[in-house]
Formats: structure tokens, C-alpha cells, sequence
């Protein structure tokens, strides 16, 4: 159970996953090559280094995904504003929650009774707080730098919570149609310290002969994130920019693309090709992993995913569909993100 899985002092490899889905359908439908290109509200989340790049004085990023046949909802809102020419600051929220989840802990009495009216019902919910800060370098031309203050609570109805803190890290470099960025997420490690509510699980835990859990620390450990962006101008009009990312995790074995005892390297791509800066036609390979069938063989899988992006003046609608051609286990999403931008004058 969700609930008995976590010991003290616990380093979870899968801590905090919600905060490795990715924001915003233009990155989705890039399958999350953006960290070199994320010029707009989503860098709060991708490269904080980004925010001063981004058109507008000030910005505001939305997206909402449903996952699980509409099970899970997934939120993200953001809003970033500049200091001054050379610095910005950003604020961002993620939200991955279930509600509405029945709790039939106390549909029997003591005395064996059903009563419906007794069901009750709950929500599972994990949330970050970001707090986003990006300066130029005024040394180096084209170098910037940012970095995000991370609040983490995930909440369990009124049986368990969480509450965390991390720190991010951002750089990122342009020249002569070039970008190179590297994120350092959880930099620090996070560390989330879980507390449960004994007296409410302790009953049906003993009745079912589950283990009564304890207050306990999760710590999710550093990965760092590496890009490289390419634009290549055909005309005037028509453009085409490619990225290609790496992330590398240190928390032992996954199935990835290269899998150590140590350390894990998981490389994705993203193309996206517009014309006049209004229409953008997106397209991305990630996910790639081994997968053992029923007869026993092994074989690649990845996931492909596509996007398209239309931007009419200070407005940006985005779409992404992800998984086409079930080449993945992932499962089928539709991705629906907006940005806004506003100017002073």
C-alpha cells in the first residue's frame, strides 16, 4: 500500500516523479527536449536560466492534462515578470492529484452492520511550489543563469502528508544559433518528511494485518539534465529548430537507454519547425526502454510524440499527443497548454 512503503532515512529512485511528467504541450509534443529552449513561462520548470528570454514583460503559462481515462488531473500555472533588462522572477504550481476517492474504512461496524452512509470520500494529491530566479551574466555575453526554491506537499486525505525542499539550478548559453543548457535538479537532495495520523489507520491496519507506518524521511537524489539546440534558418519565413537532451540520474540501475550500477543516461529528442513565428508543427522521440515480451524477448520500445502550435501576438495556444502509434507502454494523452503575454505599455 501507498501508505506502508515508506521507511526512515528512505531514498525513493521514484520520489517526487510527478515533478519528472514535464509542463506545457509544446515540450510534451518535443518529448521534453526543451531545457535549451524554454523561453516563456514553462521555464520556471525546465531551465529557470530561460525566464529573461522570454518576449513579454510579463508572463502567465497554463496547462491542465487528464491521465487514467480522467482519473488523475495534472495542473500547472505560472507566472513570470522581469526585474530589470538583465533579471527576472518567476512563481509556479504544480498540482497531480486523484479526488474523490472513496473511503470505506468505516462502512462496518463493530457489530458487522453495513451502512453506506458512512462512506466517505478523499482526495491523493502532490503539489510543488516553485519560486524562479534568472540573471544574465554581464561578463560572459549569452550566459545566463537561474535557479528555483522548491516547496513539496503531497497529502493523503487526512491519513498521511508531506512536506519537502529542494533546490534547482539553471545555466544556459547562446551563440551564433546554438543553445547549450544544464539543469541540476534536487541539487541539494530533497527531502520530503512524511507524517501519518496513527490513530485513524491503526484499526484497519491491525484487522487487515498490515504494517502500521511511521513518521519517516524520503530523499530524492540529484540528476542532471544536458542540452544541446540547433536553429537552422530555410527562408525568412521558415525555420527549424532541434535539441537533443540527456539526463543523467545516480540512484543505481534504470531501464533506460544506458543503464549502470551507479549512474543512468537517458537521451530524447525534439524538432520543431514554424513558419512566420505563428505556426509551429512539433515533433519528439523519448521513452526508450527495454521491454521483455510474454515469449521472453527483448526489444526497444520509445515513444514518439507530436504537437502543433499556433502564437497570435502576445497569445500561444499549444497542442501535444503523445505515444502515436502505442510504440511505448506509456498510455495516450492530449495536451492543451495557453500562455499569455502581457506588456507594460
Amino acid at each position: 500500500m501507498l501508505l506502508t512503503g515508506l521507511t526512515y532515512g528512505q531514498t525513493a529512485k521514484y520520489s517526487n516523479e510527478f515533478l519528472a511528467i514535464g509542463v506545457g504541450a509544446r515540450a510534451l509534443g518535443m518529448s521534453n527536449s526543451v531545457i535549451a529552449s524554454s523561453k516563456d513561462a514553462t521555464g520556471t520548470y525546465w531551465n529557470p536560466s530561460l525566464l529573461n528570454y522570454k518576449q513579454s514583460d510579463l508572463e502567465i503559462g497554463l496547462m491542465h492534462a487528464e491521465y487514467f481515462a480522467g482519473i488523475a488531473n495534472y495542473d500547472f500555472g505560472s507566472i513570470v515578470a522581469k526585474i530589470d533588462e538583465t533579471s527576472s522572477i518567476g512563481f509556479s504550481m504544480i498540482r497531480f492529484g486523484i479526488d474523490d476517492i472513496p473511503d470505506t474504512s468505516e462502512l462496518i461496524d463493530a457489530n458487522g452492520n453495513i451502512n453506506y452512509d458512512k462512506i466517505k470520500t478523499f482526495s491523493a494529491n502532490d503539489n510543488a511550489f516553485l519560486i524562479s530566479y534568472a540573471k544574465d551574466n554581464k561578463k560572459i555575453t549569452g550566459l545566463s543563469l537561474g535557479g528555483n526554491v522548491k516547496i513539496i506537499h503531497r497529502k493523503v486525505g487526512s491519513y498521511a502528508k508531506a512536506w519537502g525542499f529542494g533546490l534547482d539550478f539553471g545555466a544556459s548559453y547562446e551563440k551564433k544559433g546554438w543553445n547549450f543548457a544544464m539543469v541540476g535538479r534536487d541539487i541539494t537532495s530533497t527531502f520530503n518528511a512524511w507524517s501519518f495520523s496513527v490513530e485513524d489507520l491503526q484499526e484497519v491496519f491491525t484487522l487487515t494485518g498490515n504494517e502500521i507506518p511511521q513518521n519517516s524521511v524520503e530523499i530524492t537524489l540529484p540528476k542532471l539534465l544536458f542540452g544541446v539546440g540547433r536553429n537552422i534558418a530555410f527562408s525568412e519565413d521558415v525555420n527549424l529548430y532541434a535539441e537533443v537532451d540527456w539526463d543523467v540520474t545516480f540512484d543505481g540501475q534504470r531501464n533506460v537507454l544506458v543503464s549502470g550500477k551507479t549512474l543512468a543516461l537517458e537521451p530524447h529528442l525534439g524538432l520543431e519547425l514554424s513558419y512566420d513565428n505563428m505556426i509551429y508543427l512539433r515533433g519528439g522521440l523519448g521513452n526508450m526502454q527495454r521491454v521483455t515480451d510474454f515469449t521472453n524477448t527483448q526489444q526497444m520500445t520509445f515513444q514518439p510524440n507530436v504537437g502543433l502550435g499556433l502564437q497570435l501576438k502576445k497569445i500561444a495556444l499549444d497542442y501535444a499527443l503523445t505515444d502515436i502509434g502505442d510504440q511505448s507502454i506509456a498510455l495516450y494523452s492530449h495536451i492543451f497548454s495557453l500562455r499569455i503575454g502581457i506588456d507594460k505599455k
